[in-house]
């Protein structure tokens, strides 16, 4: 499959840089207006120069792709809609799908116009253990109704983990990246709660954020506590720069077990109060799960996989994760809870 890459300055631009070759992919464009950050990319991962367009729409015209995939900043991700869907180009963006709600509209209705896919990737979609996690609790009721669920995801900071400059210019700005650790690591938490909640919009969102490090990240939040209420259930979501350690892990707690995704292979369990926690290394030979996001975006381009509105990287499920970290920024920056019924 013809690919064209829309955007550089993402750190995970690596994962479409460094794949292996398998044999199914073929980049034949990379649109990257700073020549800077262009000569940085050919030096680190041996790209010819000619790929490299300062362009989008010369870049798209010239080579045709089938689908784009956009490693530049999330506000940027309208332009490459804009750009790829009337052209028939199916997209996939880096998590989170936009900065603002009107603009997640926007860029869904333009898909749906155009008929192509405009998919998000979350390195916790690819996780063994988050497919089980669902498997457990929709298909056996293992846990019986989920009550509360946390959710924790972040690291250090991206400074201190080493991020580029060129990936810290945007992600620590709060036009750019629309916010600090709410936005960078907030989104994680919305997406599967989303996918938990079938789609179902919480009714209310209230948020917490903090400037532990206002030296470090004077333009936005480092830390952020977001409580999603459903009547029935309740999330809180821990996004952060300041843990001691990178985490990407979920708690959820039923009414008749618990299950904790402890990190991409291992899965924790107990139900009952006298049973003891069973802990569970779970790989792709347990439960059919994509480890890899393009293959999952070439088998759904080429219909060999469904997509329901309610996966966690389809733009459905986006749109609500968008609205809900809006709903968060607005509900720090007030010191109210916000009730989603006034989203409009």
């Amino acid at each position: 499959m013809r690919v064209a890459v829309a955007g550089t300055s993402h750190g995970h631009a690596a994962f479409i840089f460094g794949r292996p070759s398998k044999g199914d992919l073929e980049i034949v464009g990379i649109y990257e207006p700073d020549t800077a950050v262009a000569k940085l990319r050919m030096r680190q991962f041996k790209l010819p120069a000619e790929l490299f367009y300062t362009d989008l729409d010369k870049m798209l015209d010239a080579t045709k792709p089938t689908a784009v995939l956009a490693f530049g900043s999330t506000f940027e991700h309208r332009k490459v809609v804009e750009a790829a869907a009337p052209r028939h180009m199916h997209i996939m963006v880096e998590k989170p799908l936009a900065t603002t709600l009107e603009d997640a509209r926007y860029m869904h209705m333009l898909a749906k116009k155009n008929k192509v896919y405009l998919l998000t990737d979350y390195e916790t979609s690819w996780y063994p253990s988050v497919a089980k996690t669902f498997e457990l609790i929709e298909d056996s009721s293992f846990t019986g109704q989920p009550r509360k669920i946390f959710v924790n995801d972040g690291h250090k900071g991206p400074k201190e983990i080493g991020c580029g400059p060129e990936f810290l210019d945007w992600l620590t700005d709060p036009v750019l990246n629309g916010g600090g650790a709410l936005m960078d690591f907030g989104c994680y938490g919305a997406n599967l709660m989303t996918r938990l909640a079938h789609n179902r919009l919480p009714i209310s969102v209230t948020a917490v954020t903090r400037q532990f490090k206002p030296d470090v990240y004077p333009k936005v939040d480092d830390d952020a506590t977001i409580l999603l209420d459903y009547g029935d259930m309740q999330c809180t979501i821990n996004a952060s720069w300041n843990w001691t350690f990178n985490r990407k892990d979920m708690e959820i707690y039923g009414d008749k077990a618990y299950i904790k995704a402890l990190d991409k292979n291992t899965l924790v369990r107990k139900s009952g109060e006298r049973s003891a926690a069973e802990i569970q290394r779970i790989t792709d030979q347990d439960i059919a799960v994509y480890e890899d996001p393009f293959s999952y975006m070439i088998d759904v381009i080429k219909g060999k996989q469904t997509i329901q509105p309610e996966d966690l990287y389809a733009t459905d499920n986006n749109v609500i994760v968008v609205a809900i970290l809006q709903a968060a920024r607005e509900s720090a920056k007030t010191g109210k809870t916000v009730y989603m019924s006034a989203i409009k």
